[in-house]
This record gives structure tokens, C-alpha cells and sequence, in this order.
């Protein structure tokens, strides 16, 4: 069945160190678009994550949206014990050499305020030990969204389904309107003779002419490949591979036949139906553009 093109998914995967949640959001798209955004950590993920996110994926936009939260902090605080003895060695020699001008207790809060002897620094993610929880919950959000996607196809299924009936009936009508053209153009061309010259006309000039019209106003064959590419448009609908393309190009080819058959109609019956079919295949067409 069908594949809409557009659609939403989430995953989410969690370990002992870390949560990562999964966003992908679909449109339509003539071809394959996807745009990734990611931790500044997942930098070297990159690549693995577009291989993933490519294979499902034959048409569309998709808009890949990836947020991690540490469970544990990353932020570190080192402590330089031997930089702050330096620091109260030092106080302890000024103190004795201004003779106890000033105290010699120093409070422990000055040495912990003292460049260096507290250093806050962030740990090294191991981006490579965080793969198997990237890798889930991404794969949890193209199910997801591989999911509302078959249910948005089969739904425009359903609906071009309904549609290609009515082409077919529409084509049907354009046929039984073509029925006994012959000899509606001969009395047409008749009359029209008559009026302007009378009784002075050649029956054989006016069965050469009738036929040069005939064969001109002829639908014939293009009924008959209107039918061909419904069968095939059809048949596409119930593939299991992706036809966004060949439903493109059938209803190309569809709206092709119904302009030459608009072009030859001889008569209101038949040209209001090309109205009618130009309309259903307009309608036909805006759904299968969402159509992988």
C-alpha cells in the first residue's frame, strides 16, 4: 500500500548515564531531504545517525530533532591540595614578618577563593558508549513515524481510489457520447451545405469531408490509453515499493490524453466532460504529490 510522505515520530532510550529522545518530523519533498540536528557530543554520530535515517526514507523531507540529558553530572570540581598549603605557607611567613601587625589565622574560605586550588572542568563524553541508546531510540522514532505515514497512505488510497472510479466513469461517458458521431457530423455537414449552396452539392465530396472529419474528431485510441494508465495507475496504488514517480508520471500522461481528447472533441457533450476529467485528475494529483 501507499506511503504518505508526511508524519511525526518519537523514540526515546535510556541507560544508566544518559536519556535520548528522538523527534522526526515529515513532509513532502520531490526527493530525499533530511537535516539533522544534534548535540554539539554527537558530532562523531553523525554519520551513523544519516545512514540510519536514510534507508527507510525514499522521498520527503525529514527533520531529525535529537536531545540528550545526562542522568549523571558530567561537571567535575578538582581540588589542588598542595597549591593551597602554598597559599598558607605564604600567609603564615608574611604574618611573622609584619612582626603581628596582622593575624595569623586564615580563614578556610580565603584559600578555597584562591586561584587554582578549585578547578571546575566538564568530563569527556564517550559518545561511542552512548551508540546503543542513540541507536534505539532512533529506530523507536522511525517506526513511529513509519507507522502514521502507512495510515496517511492508506487513507489517500482509499481516496484516489474513489477518484480513479470516477476518471473511469468520466472516460466511459466520453465514449458513449462519441457513439453515432458519424452520422451526426454528415447531417451536420449536410445542412450546413444545403443552407449555403442548396440542392447543387456531391455526395461523394461530402462523404470525403465527413470522413476528414471523423477521422479527426477519432477518440478511439485515446480512450483506450486512458484506460491503460488507470489499470496502471491501479495497479501502482496496491505496490508494495514506493510509486510516488509513477503515480507522477501516469497522471501525466492521463492529463496528456484528456487535452488531445479536448482538442478533437466535435461536440459540448464531450467537451464538458474533458472539464470534468481535467478537474478529477487535479484533485488525483494533489494527492498523490504526498505520496512517497
Amino acid at each position: 500500500m501507499l506511503n504518505s510522505m508526511t508524519g511525526y515520530g518519537r523514540g526515546e532510550a535510556s541507560n544508566a548515564t544518559v536519556t535520548v529522545v528522538v523527534e522526526l518530523k515529515s513532509v513532502n519533498n520531490r526527493f530525499r531531504d533530511l537535516q539533522l540536528r544534534s548535540p554539539r557530543e554527537y558530532m562523531p554520530l553523525e554519520p551513523r545517525i544519516n545512514n540510519l535515517l536514510k534507508d527507510p526514507f525514499t522521498r520527503g523531507r525529514i527533520d531529525a530533532y535529537i536531545r540528550r540529558s545526562p542522568l549523571v553530572s558530567a561537571t567535575r570540581v578538582a581540588t589542588d591540595v598542595l597549591l593551597a598549603r602554598e597559599y598558607i605557607r605564604a600567609c603564615n611567613e608574611l604574618a611573622e614578618a609584619t612582626h603581628g601587625f596582622v593575624q595569623k589565622e586564615i580563614p578556610f574560605t580565603f584559600v578555597l577563593g584562591q586561584p587554582g586550588v578549585l578547578t571546575v572542568t566538564e568530563a569527556l563524553v564517550d559518545v561511542m558508549m552512548e551508540w546503543g541508546v542513540v541507536e534505539a531510540a532512533l529506530l523507536a522514532a522511525v517506526d513511529d513515524l513509519m507507522s502514521m505515514r502507512r495510515a496517511e497512505g492508506e487513507a489517500t488510497a482509499r481516496d484516489l481510489l474513489l477518484q480513479l472510479a470516477e476518471l473511469r466513469g468520466q472516460v466511459a461517458e466520453v465514449e458513449a457520447s462519441s457513439e453515432g458521431i458519424n452520422d451526426r457530423l454528415r447531417q451536420r455537414l449536410e445542412a450546413r451545405v444545403r443552407r449555403m449552396i442548396g440542392d447543387r452539392f456531391d455526395p461523394l465530396r461530402i462523404a470525403q469531408e465527413v470522413a476528414l472529419l471523423v477521422d479527426k474528431a477519432d477518440v478511439t485510441e485515446e480512450i483506450s490509453r486512458l484506460r491503460s494508465h488507470c489499470d496502471q495507475f491501479e495497479e501502482a496504488i496496491g505496490a508494495a515499493e514506493p510509486v510516488g514517480r509513477r503515480l507522477d508520471f501516469l497522471l501525466q500522461e492521463m492529463n496528456r490524453e484528456v487535452n488531445t481528447i479536448g482538442s478533437k472533441a466535435a461536440e459540448h457533450p464531450i467537451s464538458q466532460r474533458v472539464v470534468d476529467m481535467k478537474t478529477t485528475l487535479e484533485r488525483m494529483r494533489e494527492q498523490s504529490a504526498n505520496v512517497e
